[in-house]
C-alpha cells in the first residue's frame, strides 16, 4: 500500500444494543477485517514464572523444571491474612507470599503470518514495578512504573508465523538508597506493591500508518467536549497519525458523530500530509446541535467514538474505538459539583485494586462485581487511589455514570535517606507516570481531575511506614509545582488535585508541616478523628477553618473512616479509649463513620465526600484488629464479600433502595441479658420484634438510625427481627442472638474495653453500662500501626482484662434482678505511687469503699487488686459510684454475680 494513498477518518458511532461498554477480550486472536485491520493476540495463557536471579545471563543456567506455568495476569505475592477462622478465608499465614524482588515470565506464541510487513508492538497494560522485555533475544526496552500500559515496537524481533520467544524481567523491590527502584515511585505508602505481570500482555500490529501507539501507551486519540448548550455541543478531537513507511502522503480527518440510534449527529473533515518515518497531529471541531449529555448517574449516555484511517479508495487501515460522553464539569468553591450546569452529590469512597487470593491479578470480572457492590450503596464517586488503575474501572465508570479521581502514585515521600532533594530520575518518573496516566484515561468522561500526589505534608510529623529523618524534612512544593504545571499542558480542561493529611491537625507540639494544598486548583482532605487523633466531633469545625483558609479553592474529604473487624464486637462503642491501637471492633467502625457522615452531609461547600475505603486491602505496615498486613478500614472484607455494618449505613443514607440492616449480625454469643438494639433502615416505620414480641415501632429515625435501648434477651436463642414499612410493601432483616445461663444470671464488665480481653474461666462483656469517665489503657500506644504489646500485671490470670480501666468521677448503672448480689471490684494502679490516688466507692448511695489507695493496698502499681462485697438490686438495677478525693478514681473489672 502506497504511503500516499491514506484518508484518515475520525468517527463518533453508538455503542452496541443496550448501550453496553465493549467486552474485554480474554482469549485468542482478533484478526485483520475490512471493519477493523489490526490484528490483536492476546497472550494469557502457557507462560512460564520463576523468580530471581538478578541477570540475564544467570537466567540462562535455570534449568526448566524450575519454571512453573501461570496464566497472565498474574502475581507471585499473596498478601494479608485474617487471624481468626482461618479455615474460613482464602489467605492464611502458611501461604502469604510478601517477597519482593526479581521475576522472570517467559512465553512462546506464534503470531499470525499475515502479520507480516506489519508494524508491531507489544502491549502490557501494567507490570509491576520495574520490566526489561526481550523478543528473541533482542532486548526491545525498560519500562519503569507498575501501574500504566506501556508498548514497544517489536516489528524487527517478531518472526511472523514462527515461534518466538518473550522474556520479561519485573522488579518490585522495596526502595532503597542505591537500589534499582529507588527512582520509581511510589517510594513508600500504607499498602502493598505487588509484582508481576498483573494486567494483560497482548500483541498488536497495525499498517505502516496507523493512529500512534508509542504516545506513553495511549490511544494516538484525544476528544474532549468543548462547549455545552442545549442547541448545540462542540466536541474537539486531536488524532496523532504515525507513518512507519519510507513515503509521505496526504490524509484527511474526517470526523463523524453519531447517536445511540445510529443516526448521524456531527460531521467534519480535514486534509493533512504525514511525512515518513514521522507522527503528526491534527484537531477538528464537530458541532453537535442538540447534544444528548452525559449526565451521572441518572443519565450516563454515551456516543462511540471510532478513528479510523483509510486510503483514498476507502479501505480501512486503522481503527480505534472507544465510548465517548459529552458533559462540562464546575467546581464551586461554595455548593461543590455541577455536571451541565446541575449539582451532583458526590457520594464516594477510596478503592485499592488488590482482592484476597488474587491480589493485584484481578479481572475484568473481578473489578466490574466491585463496581456492582460500590453502586449498590449509592456510590456516585470513586477516588481510585493510590495510583493509576486499568481501563475496566474507567469503562464502568462511563457507562454508570460514576465520577473518578484519577491518581498518581506520588505517596508520603519522595526523597530516600536523608536526602533533601528528590533525584534528577525520579523527578523525571513522576512527569513520565503523570503523562501516562492522563494519555490513557484522557477521553473518559467519568474522570473529573488529575491527583498529582498523596499525604506528602507530614512535614516532621513523619509516620512509622514512611521512616524516620534525623535532620531537615524535604520540601515538596518544587516537585507539586512542576507536576501541577505538566497537568495542565497536558490537559488545560481538567483541574489538578491533591490529598492532604497534616495541615491543622498537630501531632506534637513542635509539628511543622508544608501547606501543599494551595498548590493545585481543587484541595482534598484526609481526616481521620476518632481515630488516630481528636474526636469525631472535632470534624466539621475543622473543615471550617480549612474553608476560612482557602475560601476560593473548592475542597473535598477524600479519607475519614476507621478500622473494623467483623469478628471483634463491642456492646458500647464508646467504652474503650479513642485510639487507633484499639482491637477495632465492627461497632466502633460504624460509630465513627455515623459521626463523620453527620458533620460531613451539612457542608454545602464539599464538591465530594470520600470514606476510606470501599474494601480492605493488603499492607505490611499493619497488624491490628483481626488481621496480619491488612488494613481493615474498608466497610467490605478483603475477599470483597461480606458487606460490614457502615457499608448498610450508606446504603441507607444514599439511596432510596429499601435497607434494613441490624447491626452486629456476626455477634451472636451475647455478653449482657440486657443490649441496645441498632438498625439502619430508610423505612418511614421500623420495628422491631424479639422472640415473636414487639419492643416497639420508631419512624423516621434520624440519619437512618433506629435505636432501641436496653432490650430484654431470653437464655438461649433470640430471634430479632426488624421490619420497614415501605409504600411497596414490607422488608425484614433477621438475626439470631445466643445469650448463656451464666451471661443471663452474671454481669462481667471489662471496664475501659471497646471489647472485652479474655480470661481463662469467664466470659466479660465490653465495658458499657457507665455514666462519666473515661477508658485508658496501661499499655501505650503501638509502634506504628501496630497493637500494643500486652501488659505485664501482677497477681491476675487475666491480664487482658485488667490492662484497661474506666477512669475519673464515673457511675455504673447495672440492670440487675432484684435481691442480694455478689460483686468484685477489680483495680490496678497503673503508674501513681502510694498516696497519690484515692477515692470512695458508693453502692445504690452507700459507702462500700472508703479512701481507697490501690497503690498501698496492693503493694505497688501494675499489681491487681480485688474487693469483694454484697449490693441488693433495687428496682431491677445496681448503682456503684466511683468519686475520687484526690487523683481519679478507677476500676478495671466489675463482676456481678
Amino acid at each position: 500500500m502506497n504511503g500516499s494513498d491514506f484518508l484518515l477518518v475520525l468517527c463518533l458511532v453508538p455503542l452496541a444494543a443496550g448501550g453496553q461498554a465493549p467486552k474485554t477480550q480474554t482469549s485468542g486472536t482478533r484478526h485483520s477485517t475490512t471493519a477493523d485491520p489490526r490484528v490483536e493476540m492476546l497472550l494469557r495463557d502457557g507462560w512460564h514464572f520463576k523468580p530471581g536471579p538478578e541477570s540475564a545471563t544467570e537466567l540462562q543456567a535455570e534449568p526448566d523444571a524450575a519454571w512453573i506455568t501461570v496464566s497472565v495476569p498474574h502475581t507471585w505475592n499473596r498478601v494479608g491474612y485474617y487471624k481468626d477462622a482461618p479455615a474460613s478465608h482464602i489467605n492464611t499465614a502458611q501461604n502469604v507470599v510478601t517477597t519482593q524482588g526479581v521475576g522472570w515470565y517467559k512465553l512462546v506464541f506464534t503470531p499470525p503470518a499475515n502479520v507480516a510487513g506489519m508494524e508491531s508492538f507489544l502491549q502490557f497494560d501494567a507490570a509491576s514495578r520495574i520490566a526489561t522485555v526481550w523478543l528473541n533475544g533482542t532486548m526491545l526496552g525498560t519500562h519503569h512504573g507498575g501501574f500504566s500500559r506501556f508498548r514497544f515496537d517489536c516489528t524487527a524481533a517478531l518472526k511472523p508465523g514462527q515461534q518466538n520467544a518473550l522474556t520479561v524481567k519485573v522488579d518490585n523491590t522495596k526502595p532503597a538508597p542505591g537500589g534499582p527502584t529507588a527512582d520509581v515511585l511510589p517510594l513508600t505508602g500504607d499498602f502493598f506493591v505487588y509484582g508481576g505481570l498483573y494486567r494483560p500482555v497482548s500483541l498488536v500490529s497495525t499498517l505502516k500508518v496507523h493512529l500512534d501507539l508509542m504516545d506513553y501507551g495511549s490511544s494516538g486519540v484525544y476528544a474532549k467536549t468543548t462547549s455545552v448548550a442545549s442547541d448545540e455541543a462542540r466536541v474537539q478531537v486531536r488524532a496523532r497519525v504515525r507513518n512507519d513507511s519510507e513515503q509521505s502522503g496526504a490524509v484527511w480527518v474526517r470526523a463523524l458523530l453519531m447517536d445511540a440510534q445510529g443516526k448521524v449527529a456531527a460531521q467534519q473533515e480535514q486534509s493533512v500530509t504525514v511525512g515518513p518515518a514521522s507522527t503528526v497531529e491534527r484537531t477538528v471541531a464537530v458541532a453537535v446541535p442538540h447534544p444528548h449529555l452525559w449526565q451521572g448517574v441518572g443519565d450516563p449516555y454515551l456516543y462511540h467514538l471510532v478513528v479510523k484511517l483509510s486510503n483514498k479508495s476507502s479501505q480501512l487501515a486503522d481503527r480505534v474505538s472507544l465510548p465517548f460522553g459529552i458533559r462540562e464539569v464546575r467546581f464551586d468553591a461554595d455548593n461543590g459539583l455541577f455536571l451541565n450546569g446541575k449539582h451532583v452529590a458526590v457520594h464516594g469512597v477510596g478503592y485499592h485494586q488488590d482482592r484476597e487470593g488474587k491480589g493485584w491479578a484481578s479481572e475484568p470480572e473481578d473489578v466490574a462485581a466491585d463496581e456492582a457492590t460500590m453502586r449498590e450503596m449509592g456510590v456516585t464517586g470513586i477516588r481510585l487511589t493510590h495510583y493509576q488503575h486499568g481501563q475496566p474501572i474507567h469503562d464502568l465508570a462511563d457507562r454508570d455514570g460514576l465520577v473518578l479521581w484519577d491518581e498518581i502514585p506520588l505517596v508520603s515521600q519522595w526523597t530516600l535517606g536523608e536526602s533533601l532533594e528528590p533525584t534528577a530520575a525520579l523527578r523525571e518518573n513522576a512527569r513520565q507516570q503523570l503523562r501516562e496516566l492522563i494519555a490513557q484515561d484522557f477521553n473518559h468522561p467519568s474522570v473529573i481531575a488529575w491527583s498529582i500526589g498523596n499525604e506528602i505534608d507530614f512535614g516532621n510529623s513523619i509516620p512509622a511506614f514512611v521512616g524516620n529523618k534525623t535532620g531537615a524534612v524535604p520540601d515538596p512544593l518544587p516537585l507539586l509545582k512542576e507536576l501541577n504545571q505538566l497537568a495542565h499542558e497536558q490537559d488545560p480542561s481538567r483541574p489538578t488535585t491533591l490529598a492532604t493529611c497534616c495541615e491543622g491537625i498537630r501531632y506534637a507540639p513542635d509539628t511543622v508541616v508544608p501547606i501543599t494544598a494551595s498548590v493545585t486548583d481543587l484541595s482534598g482532605a484526609n481526616r481521620y478523628f476518632g481515630w488516630y487523633y481528636g474526636r469525631p466531633s472535632d470534624l466539621g469545625p475543622h473543615l471550617d477553618t480549612l474553608h476560612h483558609t482557602r475560601p476560593s479553592q473548592p475542597m473535598a474529604v477524600t479519607e475519614y473512616g476507621a478500622g473494623g473487624a467483623v469478628s471483634l464486637h463491642s456492646d458500647n462503642a464508646l467504652g474503650g479509649p479513642e485510639s487507633r491501637n484499639r482491637p477495632q471492633a465492627e461497632e466502633y467502625e460504624s460509630y465513627i463513620h455515623e459521626q463523620n457522615w453527620s458533620a460531613l452531609r451539612s457542608k454545602p461547600y464539599l464538591w465530594g465526600t470520600f470514606l476510606w475505603n470501599a474494601f480492605d486491602f493488603g499492607s505490611t505496615t499493619r497488624k491490628e484488629g483481626n488481621a496480619q498486613d491488612i488494613n481493615t478500614k474498608g466497610i467490605v472484607t478483603f475477599d470483597h464479600k461480606y458487606r460490614k455494618d457502615p457499608y448498610y449505613f450508606y446504603k441507607a443514607n444514599w439511596t432510596k433502595t429499601p435497607t434494613v440492616h441490624i447491626n452486629s449480625s456476626l455477634y451472636t454469643e451475647r455478653a449482657y441479658r440486657i443490649a441496645d438494639v441498632r438498625v439502619y433502615s430508610n423505612a418511614p416505620k421500623t420495628s422491631l420484634k424479639v422472640n415473636g414480641k414487639l419492643v416497639g415501632a420508631l419512624a423516621d429515625c434520624p440519619d437512618r438510625i433506629c435505636v432501641w435501648k436496653r432490650v430484654a434477651l431470653s437464655p438461649g436463642s433470640n430471634n430479632i427481627v426488624a421490619t420497614g414499612s415501605f409504600p411497596g410493601g414490607d422488608v425484614d432483616d433477621k438475626v439470631q442472638w445466643h445469650l448463656s445461663d451464666e451471661a443471663a444470671k452474671n454481669t462481667l464488665i471489662d471496664c475501659g474495653a471497646l471489647v472485652a480481653g479474655p480470661s481463662p474461666d469467664k466470659r466479660f462483656g465490653s465495658d458499657t453500662f457507665f455514666e462519666g469517665g473515661t477508658a485508658q489503657m496501661i499499655t501505650g500506644p503501638g509502634a506504628g500501626f501496630r497493637a500494643p504489646a500486652p501488659a505485664s500485671i501482677a497477681g491476675t490470670s487475666s491480664p487482658e482484662v485488667e490492662a484497661t480501666y474506666r477512669a475519673g468521677s464515673f457511675t455504673y448503672r447495672i440492670p440487675v434482678a432484684d435481691g442480694p448480689r455478689s460483686v468484685v471490684l477489680t483495680f490496678v494502679e497503673p503508674s501513681l505511687h502510694p498516696g497519690e490516688r484515692i477515692f470512695d466507692v458508693f453502692a445504690n448511695g452507700d459507702r462500700i469503699l472508703a479512701d481507697l489507695d490501690v497503690a498501698a493496698a496492693a503493694g505497688g502499681a501494675l499489681t491487681a487488686y480485688q474487693r469483694r462485697f454484697e449490693v441488693n438490686g433495687r428496682d431491677g438495677m445496681m448503682t456503684l459510684e466511683f468519686r475520687p478525693t484526690k487523683g481519679d478514681a478507677i476500676v478495671s473489672a466489675i463482676e456481678v454475680q
